[in-house]
């Protein structure tokens, strides 16, 4: 394994004062990316990354560029110049079905004040809204009622022309840091410590205009919200600053779960830290399946299952910092990225449960080795009681950045594309398919030349 790639041959900070229950060896055997290409652009910190479609990503950040890439060939296809700051937030603008025009469009954000559609087919800049009063920190689209929404200081409403439909008040001087959407025309936005449901009107017959109204303010969350997602048609999860996860019900907004302690969950020695830091317990992220919530806490990994509501799985200090980003990959795996520069593999796995033996009885009863009553074997009943039955065993460590590592995409042929704050973006590849592809091509070549013959 590769560990001085970039960064003058040093390793990346923090990485030598690993725990020993977080280290991997040499030998990765279940790591697949093995081999990796270095892709130069940015010149500042590269902060997001979106995939445009099979084989075509962009990433986006403080130098305010977008960049388009290939995915497979890690070739630059594009630079779209445009922002006079940093980027703050990019999505995907997927085209009309009933439109003949395809492209591919890009909606970015900065801290400018301004709003740019981009075509990521031509890398022409197709409309530019400059009529913010403050930066926009979020976007999310509607696909259903064919809009897009601008969260900042207030909450916008737009067309696919980028026309003003309808917009809040000034919400507050935070601003909405996040946004996701909800039946019945309504959208979530995290405002603060504050979760806002707002309707949207869309134009009747009565009607020709379009409005936003404030539907209910949520209150649970006792510190700023950081991270915001749909886990599923019933539900929506939220998680805060002091590492609070609150599972909600997507029709009636009321709490179906909630864990405050994440810190001590599933801690054998049942030590309680009195004075944690905030960033030890922050949840900045969250991905899910069908049973999960997995949850970036911290330095640590949790996986919380949604219908035990209860973690079942951790590692406290998957990280020697904080963890930004996570991601499911399949067969029961996921991907995370920390401020530590590291990108790392894990796999949940089902713990196998062993039966107790009997313990024996007679003269090892008087120095409390034998099970003597009813009142003391309860401690051992507790313990197995709060024990977990899956853990997260760590299988890839992927050292290449030489600091943080702000997210990641994962293309399913591709591999794996991580950003980070060394202005570099690294396309991770799966060694032993790149190695088929080249034997193939080398071959196809032999064969093309005449040089390829078959001796009997």
């Amino acid at each position: 394994m590769l560990r001085w790639l970039i960064g003058g041959g040093r390793e990346p900070q923090g990485l030598a004062e690993k725990s020993p229950l977080q280290t991997i060896g040499e030998e990765q055997t279940q790591n697949p990316y093995t081999e990796l290409l270095v892709l130069r652009a940015h010149r500042d910190i590269v902060r997001f990354l979106v995939q445009l479609d099979d084989c075509r990503f962009a990433s986006a950040g403080d130098d305010g560029i977008v960049v388009v890439w290939n995915a497979q060939t890690g070739e630059k296809l594009l630079e779209l110049s445009g922002h006079t700051q940093k980027i703050t937030a990019i999505i995907t603008f997927p085209p009309l079905e009933a439109c003949e025009e395809k492209n591919q469009l890009i909606l970015t954000a900065s801290a400018d004040k301004t709003v740019i559609v981009w075509d990521c087919d031509t890398g022409r800049q197709v409309r530019k809204v400059s009529c913010f009063h403050s930066t926009v920190k979020c976007l999310t689209i509607l696909q259903r009622l064919d809009v897009w929404l601008s969260g900042g200081s207030d909450l916008c409403v737009w067309n696919r022309r980028l026309d003003l439909l309808c917009k809040t008040s000034h919400l507050s001087d935070t601003g909405v840091s996040a946004l996701i959407e909800i039946p019945k025309n309504c959208v979530v936005a995290a405002v603060g410590k504050e979760l806002i449901i707002f309707k949207l009107v869309a134009p009747t017959e009565g009607s020709l205009e379009w409005n936003i109204l404030e539907v209910k303010r949520l209150l649970d969350h006792q510190d700023n919200i950081l991270s915001l997602v749909n886990v599923n048609d019933l539900s929506f999860v939220s998680g805060s600053h002091v590492g609070e996860l609150i599972v909600w019900d997507v029709s009636d907004w009321t709490v179906q779960a909630c864990e405050r302690n994440f810190w001590t969950q599933l801690d054998t020695q049942q030590e309680i830290k009195l004075c944690q830091k905030p960033n030890d317990i922050s949840i900045h992220h969250f991905t899910w399946d069908e049973e999960n919530v997995f949850a970036a806490v911290g330095r640590g990994l949790y996986v919380y299952n949604l219908q035990m509501k209860r973690v079942i799985a951790c590692q406290k200090t998957a990280h020697d910092s904080s963890v930004l980003h996570i991601a499911r990959l399949p067969n029961r795996q996921l991907i995370s990225c920390s401020e530590d520069g590291s990108v790392r593999i894990w796999e949940l796995r089902e713990k196998q449960q062993l039966a107790a033996e009997p313990l024996p009885t007679g003269f090892f009863n008087m120095w409390g080795f034998g099970r003597v009553n009813k009142q003391a074997s309860q401690p051992v009943k507790k313990q197995q009681e709060n024990t977990t039955p899956c853990s997260l065993e760590l299988i890839g460590d992927l050292i290449g950045h030489s600091s943080s590592v702000e997210m990641f995409l994962h293309f399913e042929d591709h591999g794996l594309v991580t950003c980070s704050a060394d202005h570099l973006i690294i396309l991770w590849k799966n060694g032993e398919r790149e190695s088929g592809l080249r034997s193939l091509k080398l071959f196809q070549k032999l064969e093309e030349n005449g040089d390829l013959y078959l001796t009997v």
